[in-house]
């Protein structure tokens, strides 16, 4: 699978306009770090893309298994040590409306560990630049 976004950052620091297909979506710095906070910041695009993947995946499962679950929440909090070069995910999960025992809950978090998000993360990520 293959996305392209295109960020479109003018002379407003740093309020940027980012377009993938028919959508868009903006994002800024936060105001102490010289932004308006008028959007999302880097840091939690990437803590929403997991988060938004993980709850995706998990819906399409317990659909499929034809489970009565009312809500998924999934809250993803990111810490980033650009000293050590380390980031830390930390991904809680909760359901609304049912029951899930102990057997479901590991499925579900094999299922969680599937998403295609948690995979790249997860995985060898390389990153090509050019300019043109």
């Amino acid at each position: 699978m293959s996305v392209t976004v295109k960020a479109s950052l003018g002379k407003e620091k740093y309020y940027t306009e980012v377009i993938a297909g028919e959508n868009t979506l903006i994002t800024d710095e936060p105001v102490d770090k010289g932004g308006g906070n008028k959007g999302f910041n880097p840091f939690e695009i990437l803590a929403t893309s997991l988060a938004s993947c993980t709850a995706a995946t998990l819906r399409m499962y317990i659909d499929r298994k034809e489970w009565d679950v009312e809500k998924i929440n999934v809250e993803v909090e990111l810490e980033n040590f650009p000293l050590t070069k380390r980031a830390i995910f930390k991904r809680n999960i909760s359901f609304e409306g049912t029951y899930i025992d102990e057997e479901q809950r590991k499925r579900l978090h094999a299922i969680a560990d599937a998403c295609p998000i948690h995979k790249i993360l997860t995985h060898d990520i390389e990153i090509l630049t050019q300019f043109s």
